[in-house]
């Protein structure tokens, strides 16, 4: 547990002092993903499909007669599955282009094995059509048939058949937006914009929102631009912060986080921080003689033997008692 932990807090720490390329932390508004659903059916299963239900027995009555058939009744079979099946359409997604897709059981199949997607129209937000998704499924992963043998997925299983539009190389000005939001690192990414590009071009409204006026010499040649911009090194700023998974044991520590004076005694575990270094002790309570980094903190419990649970506590009370200069977000 000792070395585990220790390396993620020099991970962390690295992060706080390396330079990211700006393409790293901000998204630029308009250049996202778009997430497309559809409702479709899965045949030629062996007999591990919805067998019955009212919705996959009336989307089969309905498939038959779009194909010149009129059933008096609805149609029941254990080889079809009723599914809805998800894709994403990349930014600038054009007509042709292949998308995988997921598909993903509704009803009480056992397993989508061996199946094959009927064609299947994706639609996004807006209720349009923009790809259509079929063909056979890949269940990967399986242990002996049975794990996640309700959900699979078709490499380049969908085509897309209508474009976002957006004209981006006519654009006048960009909007970027901070990953993770913060004043420091927004005024660094401006800073840093305006003194390589020769002017007050770019400028934030806030701690996330950056603008950029697209310089004269850019213009109808945006793109060139941004491959410009994106690539100006900035060093992100990071709030002190410790992250604790409860569940699995994993701690992450990050940015500024430093001890005050204070003094800990737990379950028998003591500590002492003298001018040079941080020593754990069995002993009598000691008092902390000067504000400490985690990284000291940590190295002098590990090196008493203090596991993860006593990590976890200490760190808990320490932020109560206001001598732990940092946020705890469990997750």
């Amino acid at each position: 547990m000792k070395k585990f932990f220790l390396c993620l807090f020099v991970i962390s720490s690295f992060n706080v002092f390396s330079a990211n390329r700006i393409k790293d932390i901000v998204s630029i508004k308009g250049v996202r993903e778009n997430p497309l659903i559809g409702y479709g059916l899965v045949i030629g299963l062996k007999g591990t499909g919805d067998a019955g239900g009212e919705i996959t027995n009336t989307s089969l009555k309905k498939m038959f007669q779009t194909l010149g058939l009129d059933p008096v009744s609805e149609v029941s079979s254990a080889n079809v599955a009723a599914v809805i099946v998800t894709a994403k359409l990349p930014p600038f997604g054009r007509i042709g282009q292949k998308l995988d897709v997921t598909i993903s059981s509704i009803g009480d199949a056992s397993s989508l094995a061996g199946g094959t997607l009927l064609v299947t129209p994706l639609k996004g937000g807006d209720g349009n059509i923009y790809a259509v998704a079929s063909g056979p499924l890949s269940i990967g992963g399986l242990d002996k048939g049975q794990k996640f043998a309700t959900s699979g997925q078709i490499p380049s299983g969908a085509t897309v058949e209508k474009e976002v539009n957006g004209d981006f190389s006519n654009k006048k000005s960009l909007r970027l937006s901070l990953n993770n939001p913060d004043f420091t690192t927004a005024a660094r990414v401006v800073k840093t914009i305006n003194e390589n590009l020769g002017g007050k071009f770019a400028s934030a409204s806030d701690s996330t929102t950056i603008d950029l006026i697209i310089p004269p010499n850019y213009q109808r040649n945006v793109v060139n631009l941004v491959a410009i911009v994106e690539n100006y090194r900035v060093n992100q700023d990071q709030v002190a912060k410790i992250v604790i998974n409860e569940k699995t044991g994993t701690i992450v520590a990050g940015g500024e986080v430093t001890v005050k004076e204070v003094a800990i005694s737990h379950q028998g575990l003591m500590l002492s921080i003298n001018d040079n270094q941080a020593e754990g002790s069995s002993g009598a309570l000691k008092m902390m003689k000067k504000k400490s980094t985690l990284n000291e903190l940590v190295n002098a419990l590990n090196a008493i033997g203090a596991s993860t649970e006593d990590l976890i506590s200490i760190f808990q009370t320490l932020k109560r008692n206001g001598a732990l200069t940092a946020e705890i977000e469990f997750i």
